[in-house]
Parts: C-alpha cells; sequence; structure tokens
C-alpha cells in the first residue's frame, strides 16, 4: 500500500493529460509520493487498439518527463477490471491517472470491481487520483450527457458525489448555451465547467467541517454553472469527498 494515513490528492482536469502544458499539476499530485504512475486508458477502450496505443505511448513520455515509472493497467471491459493482476498492479502507485475518451464506458467497466476496490484503497492511503476528460467526468457521482443534458446520464465512480464535470468547457460552451445545460442543475448538486489545460485540485479536507477546498489551476479557468448564469471558480469550492 502507499504510504500516508490519509486519502492523497484529487485532479479533475480538462484535457491534457500526459501533455508537458500539464505537467505541473502531475508533478505536484506526485510530489512526496512513490514514482510510480499509474495510468488507465479505459475510457479510450471502445475507439480500439491504436486510440490505447496513443494514450500508453502520451502516458510514457509524460512518465519520463517526470523521471517517474509508467505503470499501464491495461482495462478494457469489466473482465479486465475484475483481473487479480491488474487489480494487484495497482499497489504502491504514486499517482493513479484516469484517460479521457468515453466517461459512461469508463465508470461501467470500473464501477464495483476489484480494480476499483484497488485504486480506491491506493488513494485513499495517499495515493494522488487524476481524472481528466471522461476521467474527471467519472470521479463525480453521476456522469451527464452534457450535449443531450435531457437525456440523462449515468452513475459515475462517486469520488466527489454531489459533482457534474463539464470538461473542454471554454471549447464546448460556445457551441452549447448556458441554458441548455439548466437540466443538470438539480438541488444537491455543483456543476463545474472546466476549461482546457486547467484542473480542479485538492490536496485535503477542510479540519474545519470535513470538506475538500478544490481550486482552480492551470492555463485557464473553472467554472460552476447556474440557472442562468456561470461564475469563474476563484475562490476555493467546497465539496464533499468520499474519503
Amino acid at each position: 500500500m502507499t504510504q500516508g494515513t490519509s486519502a492523497g490528492r484529487i485532479a479533475l482536469v480538462g484535457s491534457g493529460e500526459y501533455l508537458p502544458i500539464m505537467q505541473e499539476i502531475e508533478a505536484w499530485l506526485l510530489h512526496d509520493r512513490p514514482a510510480r504512475y499509474v495510468q488507465l486508458a479505459t475510457a479510450a477502450a471502445p475507439e480500439g487498439d491504436r486510440s490505447l496505443a496513443h494514450w500508453h505511448e502520451l502516458g510514457a513520455r509524460a512518465a519520463e518527463r517526470l523521471g517517474v515509472e509508467q505503470v499501464v493497467v491495461d482495462v478494457r471491459t469489466r473482465a479486465d477490471a475484475d483481473d487479480p493482476e491488474h487489480a494487484e498492479a495497482i499497489a504502491g502507485a504514486g499517482l493513479i491517472y484516469l484517460s479521457g475518451g468515453n466517461p459512461g464506458h469508463l465508470a461501467g467497466t470500473l464501477r464495483g470491481t476489484a480494480v476499483w476496490a484497488a485504486i480506491v484503497a491506493e488513494w485513499r492511503a495517499g495515493a494522488s487520483l487524476a481524472g481528466c476528460s471522461a476521467g474527471a467526468m467519472a470521479l463525480g457521482g453521476y456522469v451527464p450527457d452534457f450535449r443531450h443534458p435531457k437525456r440523462g446520464g449515468v452513475d459515475g465512480l462517486g469520488i466527489v458525489p454531489d459533482l457534474r464535470v463539464l470538461p473542454h468547457f471554454d471549447k464546448y460552451s460556445r457551441m452549447i448555451p448556458d441554458f441548455a445545460l439548466r437540466p443538470l442543475v438539480t438541488p444537491g448538486h455543483v456543476v463545474v465547467g472546466i476549461d482546457e489545460d486547467t484542473a480542479l485540485v485538492s490536496d485535503g479536507a477542510s479540519s474545519e467541517d470535513g470538506l475538500w477546498e478544490f481550486r482552480s489551476r492551470g492555463r485557464q479557468s473553472a467554472w460552476t454553472i447556474e440557472q442562468d448564469r456561470r461564475h469563474r471558480v476563484n475562490a476555493p469550492l467546497r465539496l464533499q469527498v468520499d474519503a
């Protein structure tokens, strides 16, 4: 197990996993943690072998720049996610990263499996946990289809249970008016848009109330979405985390 007495850092990334522009955040996630960078490209599995190879190569370059070991956990199906060897490969992680693709496939493949249990155990023991694009969406309690929000989404993995994440927000918000996102804004939930090359990050719970403080970090901005407006995340955003 990873060394530590409390859950590790979290990053919810709008885009840019494994690219130099996000290296500073990945280095922060790995700081004072084992030099073992565990990578799951599960969300890209529906796109086929070529896409997966692309993500694995990008991940290899990122690990090399950071001076850490790349560990690819090649989970494509629920059968893969229940393979004991894949679950064992999570052990000793400094950072566990879920990269982009199809968020519904990612959440549905990992939920309730041995690999997901291993990921949660390592994170709760101190490893950092990050998701980019589809990965960020899947870490919430609900994965919206924000291109067609009225059609609903699927259950997420629930690390940040009250959060609904809209990645690539600067790009997609130019094509989708704010009013089209209103079906996602429901009582008890926080909807956040995260721009490309940007992340919401947190290093743990506040001692006052147990909520985690998330801050925007990166090239652009993160936004909270309400019924009739959006607000840039300037002050810390306080959220419940299932630690």
